[in-house]
C-alpha cells in the first residue's frame, strides 16, 4: 500500500514492529498511538485492564491495519456529533 493521508509505514523507526503481526507487508504506522486509546470498553481492540486500572493494548494490532483509518475517523466523528 502506497503512503498516504491513511497509511504510513516507517521502517526506519527504532520501534519498528512495535507488535507482532502475521504480516508487516501492510502494517500501518499511521497511529503510533491509537486515537481510541481514551474509549476504555468502547474501542473495539484487544486489550485488558491491569489490577491497577491502565488499559494495555500491547496485543492490539488494530489501529495498525490499513482500514483502521476509516473506523477511527467514524468514532471519533461520533463522539462529537
Amino acid at each position: 500500500m502506497k503512503n498516504s493521508y491513511k497509511y504510513f509505514r516507517n521502517n526506519e523507526c527504532e520501534y519498528f514492529p512495535c507488535h507482532k503481526a502475521d504480516s508487516y507487508e501492510d502494517f500501518n504506522c499511521m497511529f503510533c498511538f491509537c486515537p481510541l486509546y481514551h474509549q476504555k470498553q468502547t474501542c473495539g481492540g484487544n486489550y485488558y485492564i491491569s489490577d491497577k486500572g491502565i488499559k494495555i493494548c500491547t496485543d492490539c494490532i488494530k489501529p495498525h491495519k490499513p482500514e483502521f483509518y476509516d473506523y477511527a475517523m467514524e468514532r471519533l466523528k461520533a463522539e462529537l456529533f
